[in-house]
């Protein structure tokens, strides 16, 4: 039986791309419109696994799906990096003159803000998914309006580009997290990258203590990203991405940071993609 992916979005978005270069193996897709559907999907059974992304290289770190793996207790069993080509399309035979609306992901629009500056005259509309507004256009048939999306998106639904790589920055990447109710069992695979989750007293330099054992114990933090705890004003978790190369080296580390915070999550142990 093939094994069931959630996807925020539908074919052709590029969650939908990340899992065909993730799973090398025969895979049903489940097409989400939205991130909370996705976890749903994931918590439930419905789905065995989910693709999610989880931060951009130019817009940066998507907040809330922190807080969904974490309340969720989701586990992230991989990654994987995809860079992203952002165009505009439209029904065949229209110009960018004749353009009065682009709807995209917000993600999408954020990372094209400075090709639509060129174009005052179109007006940008924030909505759930990429592929979504390319299919929607093919099947009412909507002229004068475009999407932002990928060139597979374009290639499904019969569009023309108007315009090729629109976003900002050429090195444009995203961040996805391969999710699962279920921890990665190492299983022989390599295991070299974990995500945490931990929660410090307010006090003075409980912060530097933390990244000083990370540091002692060899391992390299890739990431750190703070979110203030809704219940407690002014204090803060974080989540923290660490690679390393010895597993048991990171274990040690762990059983002493879990003394030192008031609360440590491994939200997952997988392989580092980069």
């Amino acid at each position: 039986m093939d094994k069931k992916i959630a996807i925020q979005g539908i074919q052709g978005s590029f969650h939908h791309l990340v899992a065909q270069q993730y799973y090398h193996e025969e895979i049903e897709v489940m097409e989400c419109m939205s991130f909370r559907e996705l976890v749903a999907a994931l918590v439930s059974g419905e789905a065995d696994e989910a693709v999610m992304a989880i931060e951009n290289s130019i817009a940066g770190s998507i907040l809330p799906n922190y807080a969904m793996i974490d309340e969720n207790n989701i586990k992230v069993i991989g990654e994987h990096y995809i860079p992203i080509d952002m165009n505009l399309m439209a029904l065949p035979g229209q110009s960018i003159e004749k353009i009065k609306k682009v709807f995209s992901h917000p993600m999408a629009l954020l990372q094209c803000k400075d090709f639509f500056k060129k174009y005052p005259h179109i007006k940008l509309i924030e909505d759930a998914d990429t592929a979504e507004v390319a299919k929607r256009i093919n099947e009412k048939e909507l002229k004068h309006v475009g999407a932002v999306a990928s060139k597979a998106a374009a290639r499904i639904f019969n569009l023309e580009m108007l315009a090729q790589s629109i976003h900002t920055k050429k090195s444009n990447a995203t961040r996805f997290l391969i999710l699962s109710m279920k921890k990665k069992e190492p299983n022989g695979d390599i295991i070299n990258k974990a995500s945490l989750k931990f929660e410090l007293e307010s006090k003075r330099g409980s912060l530097v203590s933390v990244l000083n054992i990370i540091r002692d114990f060899d391992l390299d933090m890739t990431k750190i990203q703070s979110m203030p705890i809704i219940e407690t004003p002014w204090k803060y978790s974080f989540f923290v991405d660490v690679t390393f190369e010895e597993y048991e080296g990171f274990q040690k580390a762990m059983e002493i940071l879990e003394v030192m915070t008031e609360q440590l999550k491994v939200l997952g142990t997988y392989k580092n993609s980069l």
